[in-house]
């Protein structure tokens, strides 16, 4: 396995975390664990996980700031545990930048069902990808064109790896929400479409550009 190939559990609870490791080590899964929000920026600062399991009631704050605050760097996959299961909980993770969510107590089928999801969508995240001048890093939310730092949110860097990964293919507003944000459009494109907006502004002469298909998607094309 490459450094960044393991799975980091952040949970304050000894024995639920020993159970989890225990678990997911017999389905061949390398793990490293955090019993605190300290612990796990310590961890993540060390050597960035390729997925994150998130408890996000911890004894030194809430997960979802640790959330906001890894989105600025990072795309790693995120699953968030919590024992509060109400809807508003849900879009909240959602919206800080989970990927998926899983209430408290839960089953363990469903529990390794959803890390397997979680880490297959890990591993076909490539390290870094090349077009033309441009060279994309998905896992840090990083892209530079010429070497030069382009400055990019998460969601732009996001975008940018999937138009990279299907360059001249038109792809529709419901596959980039479903790839970007990990949920369905729910009939508000506002948000893709300005998050698109600015990155074609950052994409200014680096001979690629993003086009709109009126009434069905978007192309990622050289001008």
């Amino acid at each position: 396995m490459g450094d960044q190939d393991y799975l980091l559990l952040v949970e304050d609870e000894p024995v639920v975390q020993e159970y989890n490791k225990k678990i997911l080590e017999r389905r061949g899964y390398r793990i490293r664990q955090a019993f605190s929000l300290a612990e796990a920026k310590k961890v993540f600062a060390e050597n960035p996980p390729r997925a994150i399991v998130l408890d996000i009631q911890l004894p030194d704050g809430n997960g979802l700031d640790f959330l906001r605050e890894l989105r600025k760097t990072s795309n790693a996959p995120v699953l968030l545990l919590t024992a509060m299961g109400t809807h508003d909980d849900t879009v909240q993770g959602l919206k800080a930048g989970g990927d998926d969510y899983l209430p408290k107590p839960y089953d363990l089928d469903v529990f390794l069902t959803r890390v397997e999801t979680l880490m297959r969508r890990a591993s076909i995240v490539p390290d870094t990808l090349s077009i033309g001048r441009l060279r994309i890093e998905p896992m840090a939310n990083k892209a530079m064109l010429d070497g030069e730092d382009l400055h990019l949110s998460s969601k732009e860097a996001s975008l940018l790896a999937v138009f990279a990964q299907h360059p001249e293919t038109v792809l529709s507003a419901d596959f980039l929400f479903q790839k970007v944000w990990g949920q369905d459009i729910s009939g508000d494109e506002n948000a893709l479409r300005v998050a698109i907006s600015r990155l074609r502004k950052k994409l200014k002469d680096s001979g690629y550009t993003i086009v709109v298909e009126r009434s069905e998607g978007y192309i990622f094309e050289r001008e």
